[in-house]
């Protein structure tokens, strides 16, 4: 996991609920995200690129995210 630490992973997994969280679950939900974070992202650059802006906009991140189903 190179951007979201562990620690993060386990405090996100424990505020929705989760008693304990190995190691292994807080790694892959991180690596999880960062996928998911990855191509929100680069659809919401191209959403930016489209309106003529260089600059990625909430906007445009809601707007991915919805387009991706989430």
């Amino acid at each position: 996991m190179a951007e979201l630490g562990l620690s993060t992973m386990e405090r996100l997994m424990k505020k929705a609920g989760a008693k304990r969280v190995s190691k292994d679950a807080a790694l892959e939900l991180g690596l999880l995200l960062e996928n998911i974070s990855a191509i929100i992202s680069n659809d919401a650059a191209e959403f930016a690129i489209h309106a003529g802006r260089k600059t990625v906009f909430a906007d445009d991140i809601k707007l991915a995210a919805k387009k991706k189903g989430f």
